[in-house]
């Protein structure tokens, strides 16, 4: 269990592994091994080792004692795994005695901010521009979105970016156990309510609490289990949102949540289901390519987009961009309904929507 650190991000806490900590182009910091290495990735997801950093032991051992008295919990032989959380970083400890090679540290960085920029998608090749508009129409015509891929491709990055174009009157809720999405944070002036899960509160019940908090959009996390199944059906009440689910094409994403879902739903009812009620699977991948300085890097793109819809009793699966490029210009009629009716000619330009005045509510003067 993640408990949560009320600390401040300061060298006194963090020592040698504060400089890390505190520079926003990084995303995370991982110790191990005796001598402990220091790697750390950036937000180009490049991996190094951070030469110079020296991390003796007995700051291993300070700082692990430093984070268990915070959030008051054991961390010994028998209580080997330490988790914890601030607002922006999710830190992992395990005992040596359960790390064959010595005590391990991970510490993962979410900041508050979206670090996709428009300009700087269609620059790095993380997506051509056509792309970027046929996804943020989907947004404007609250279609349901799923963004996928392996682990630390960058799933949740993309979701912040194209939730972003959500309206400020229409009601967000985000269901999380670690935060990641930060949506109230980026977006200060929308309607926002940020759940936490934890031991009070599963993914289920946080769910079936959203439906009741009067949503318009409904924000996932991460799809992990069987709350696949309330999730589905949160969206069949005509809630739309976004989650994140780990596969490596997006035609799997029906079959990746019928497994979740398990022997609790009948097969063929959960499959027409998916196909009925997810509009939209983005895939996020990363490649190696090589830099102007002829240096191998890894890059993030979107990989694969792809429709779902069910008609005439049958599921069907529409891809759109594949490799990065568009395929096909002529969207199915479940899309294509949507997009007429938020008023969307052409699904891959894309017009700023009017904004809208929101008007604050007055007392009635009172008479005499």
């Amino acid at each position: 269990m993640k408990e949560k650190l009320d600390i401040e991000e300061t060298k006194a806490y963090f020592g040698p592994l504060y400089d890390y900590i505190a520079d926003d182009s990084i995303t995370d910091v991982d110790v191990s091994g005796i001598p402990s290495e220091v790697w750390i990735t950036s937000v180009k997801n490049e991996r190094t080792r951070a030469d110079g950093c020296e991390i003796s032991q007995s700051f291993l051992e300070q700082f692990s004692k430093r984070v268990a008295n915070t959030v008051s919990l054991p961390f010994n032989k028998a209580q080997p795994v330490l988790e914890a959380e601030t607002d922006r970083l999710r830190i992992t400890i395990v005992h040596e005695s359960a790390a064959i090679n010595g005590r391990a540290i991970c510490i993962r960085k979410s900041l508050p901010y979206v670090r996709l920029n428009e300009e700087d998608m269609i620059m790095s090749g993380y997506a051509k521009q056509e792309v970027i508009n046929l996804l943020k129409n989907c947004v404007k015509a609250r279609m349901n979105l799923v963004f996928c891929g392996e682990p630390a491709a960058g799933k949740t990055e993309c979701a912040k970016f194209f939730s972003s174009f959500i309206p400020a009157n229409e009601r967000v809720i985000t269901i999380e156990d670690t935060p990641e999405w930060h949506y109230s944070s980026i977006n200060p002036d929308k309607d926002c309510v940020e759940l936490k899960v934890g031991e009070q509160m599963d993914y289920t019940r946080a769910i079936k609490t959203c439906l009741r908090l009067n949503p318009k959009w409904m924000m996932l996390s991460e799809t992990r289990s069987k709350e696949v199944i309330y999730l589905v059906e949160g969206f069949s009440t005509g809630v739309r949102g976004m989650t994140t689910l780990h596969t490596d094409d997006v035609r799997k994403v029906p079959d990746r949540m019928v497994n979740m879902a398990g022997q609790s739903r009948d097969e063929g009812r959960m499959e027409n289901d998916i196909y009925s009620f997810i509009n939209v699977a983005v895939m996020i991948r990363r490649r190696e390519v090589t830099d102007e300085n002829n240096e191998r890097v890894v890059r993030r793109y979107i990989d694969q987009v792809c429709f779902f819809d069910r008609r005439d009793g049958k599921n069907r699966t529409t891809m759109m961009v594949d490799d990065g490029n568009l395929i096909n210009e002529i969207l199915p009629e479940d899309a294509r309904i949507k997009m007429d009716r938020a008023g969307i000619d052409d699904p891959f330009s894309y017009d700023e929507p009017r904004p809208i005045k929101l008007s604050v509510y007055k007392e009635p003067a009172k008479a005499g």
